[in-house]
Order: C-alpha cells, then structure tokens, then sequence
C-alpha cells in the first residue's frame, strides 16, 4: 500500500530575499527536512506540497523539494487570479517538474469574495481546458463549486478537509457532512479526508467524527476521497503517526481495498503522479 499525504505545508522563514505578504505572521518554519521526518517514522510513501497562503503566491520552496525528491513530494502550487500574466504561466504550469496542479483558497475575508465576484471566472475554463486539477478550500461557497462542477464537467476538482469549515468541531462536524454530501453527484469532484485532528475536542482516535467520515466515504466512495493530515494545524495533543493509523486501525466499517485508495491509491490515480519503486 502506498500511504500519500494529501496535503502538507512547508515554508521557510521571512527573509530580505524571500520577504513575506504585509500583514502576514511570523512563523517558525516547517522544511520539507521536517515533513521526511514525520513521514519517515509513520511509514508515508508520499505528500502533495501545499505552499501555504501566508507566503503569498511562491511554490518556489515546494518544488525545489519535488525537484530534490521526486518519490516523495509533488506539488499542488498556488496562482494569483489577480496577476495579468497568470493565465499565460497556466499554459506551462504543468511542465514545471513536479507540479502536478493548483490550489485556491476563499475561505478568508481577503479571498472568499473572488469565488463569485468575477475574480476566478478566466480560471476554470482554462483549468479544464489545460487538463489542471484544482484543490479548492471555500466552505461556505460549496454551492458555488457544485455549479462550477456542473459547468466544468471535465475538470477535477477536489475539496479540501471534506468542505469543513473551523466551526465544524464535535457535534458540529455533521453539519458539515450535510453540506458536502450533495455534491457527490458530481463525479468530477473529489474530497480530501484531511486536517481530521482539527475538528474534534475528543482525544484519539476522535472517535465522535468516525460516523461523519464514514458518511462522507460511502456517499462519494473511496475512489474519490483522499486521506491527509495538514499537518501543520493539527493539535499539540494529535501526532503525525496517529493520524496514519487511524484510517488504518480504525475504520472497520471499510474494506481493504477501499483503504488502499483513501491512503493513496486514490489520489495518485487522479493526479496522475506515478511514484517509482
């Protein structure tokens, strides 16, 4: 079985010659040295490198990582809607080695407006005429993606964190599930069953979101749901081994096989990333 993290952020620290976006945090940083650690210890083939927002719109850092471990790491990068010159880099964006598609974020006061304010419109088209698959965390404009599902049958896009938004926690995390589930209609869309550790109080294995998951899981099968951590969020009390195993240990309600595909299998087939042995 091959274990792939569907989502880790890495980022170095601020600096003259890698300054960050005005208004951004400073932050200890996370290296790729970092992520092989974790993976190396928990038995994690793989992870899709999300550069994070506060570093604005740079994968420079990622892909250097995909560069140097191919096996291990590929790149899901970040575009700037606004940037004039974006729809042009999009034409290449697939030959930059490693790179295997985009993620976009509208989830924050900043960006949640560029969803439906005509900011993306260009976008979509050109994703699917480019054969780009798209990450896309905008929990409260799930709606909006089902319509973009419907109007781009043809483009993949996947869901981050099951559409959860940071309210999603204990009792509330079924609301979440009720909101995604009807966009399982659309076989073009895909869910990542990632950041688990975040919207649970419970200690491990959180058994009080087992029943949501599942839902989610048997709704768009696991043929279309990806298992990640997103790592850097979770919580002090949740390690990176933990989250590993509780798909594997835990979830008795699903077969072998279906584990396999939520492990990695799954995910590697729809990005199109083929690790060596």
């Amino acid at each position: 079985m091959h274990i792939i993290d569907s989502q880790i952020h890495i980022w170095l620290p601020a600096a003259p010659t890698r300054p960050w976006p005005e208004g951004s945090e400073a932050r200890e940083p996370f290296t790729y040295q970092d992520a092989l650690s974790l993976m190396n210890q928990s038995g994690v083939q793989g992870a899709i490198l999300v550069p994070p927002s506060f570093e604005g719109f740079r994968n420079d850092y990622a892909l250097e990582a995909a560069r140097l471990f191919p096996n291990r790491f590929a790149v899901m990068g970040r575009l700037s809607l606004h940037d004039l010159q974006s729809p042009k880099h999009l034409e290449g964006w697939l030959d930059q080695k490693g790179m295997l598609g985009v993620r976009l974020t509208f989830h924050r006061d900043k960006d949640r407006p560029w969803l439906t304010d005509g900011s993306a419109d260009w976008f979509w088209p050109k994703a699917q005429e480019l054969k780009i698959p798209v990450m896309v965390h905008a929990p409260e404009r799930l709606e909006k993606i089902s319509q973009l599902a419907t109007q781009y049958p043809n483009l993949k896009i996947i869901i981050d964190h099951m559409g959860f938004a940071r309210s999603n926690v204990d009792e509330h995390a079924i609301e979440g599930v009720m909101r995604i589930l009807p966009l399982a209609s659309h076989n073009n869309i895909f869910i990542k069953i990632s950041a688990l550790a975040c919207y649970s109080t419970q200690l491990y294995p959180y058994s009080n979101l087992h029943e949501p998951i599942l839902q989610v899981i048997r709704a768009f099968g696991a043929d279309r749901c990806f298992w990640g951590t997103d790592v850097t969020r979770m919580p002090k009390s949740a390690s990176y081994l933990q989250a590993v195993q509780m798909i594997l240990d835990f979830f008795e309600k699903i077969s072998s096989k279906e584990k396999e595909l939520l492990m990695g299998k799954a995910l590697m087939q729809c990005l199109n990333w083929k690790i060596s042995e």
